[in-house]
């Protein structure tokens, strides 16, 4: 009976720490496994350079979605955002790929408009701003003739 019960116990044991290393898995692998709430809204940037595919979407600091595809269309990059549902953007909005310091991660900063009417699912955020290209900003400096 002693043996039963040991073993019992550490099945149980081993059948917590299975599901908390599965709960630990979804949650750092950012996995949405009941489908999602966010609804999508487009960009078109000039230069998306460093931006990639799960990177933040914030207003003020505060993360309100994600980027969710990259393609490109007419030699422009299109920026697909999910945006969370209690998140209305403004017709005016103003999409910038911004950087997390000097040399950290890209991500969209948006500035909210004073529009009265909201930007619809699958609707364009028209005002954007590509991200600065550091080398180019360099060789310009370096190599522009006077």
């Amino acid at each position: 009976m002693n043996k039963l019960s040991i073993e019992t116990a550490v099945g149980f044991f081993l059948i917590i720490g299975l599901l908390c290393l599965a709960y630990l898995s979804v949650k750092l692998g950012d996995v949405e496994l009941f489908g999602t709430k966010l609804y999508p809204v487009k960009a078109r940037f000039t230069n998306v350079s460093g931006l990639k595919e799960g990177s933040e979407v914030e207003i003020a600091g505060v993360k309100v979605g994600k980027v969710s595809k990259i393609s490109l269309y007419d030699y422009q990059a299109i920026v697909e955002l999910m945006i969370n549902p209690e998140v209305k953007l403004q017709g005016d909005s103003i999409a910038s790929i911004r950087s997390q310091g000097i040399i950290g991660d890209k991500y969209i900063k948006i500035s909210p408009g004073g529009a009265e009417e909201y930007i619809e699912a699958n609707g364009m955020i028209t005002e954007t701003e590509s991200t600065v290209d550091i080398e180019e900003l360099i060789s310009k400096y370096i190599f522009e003739t006077k």
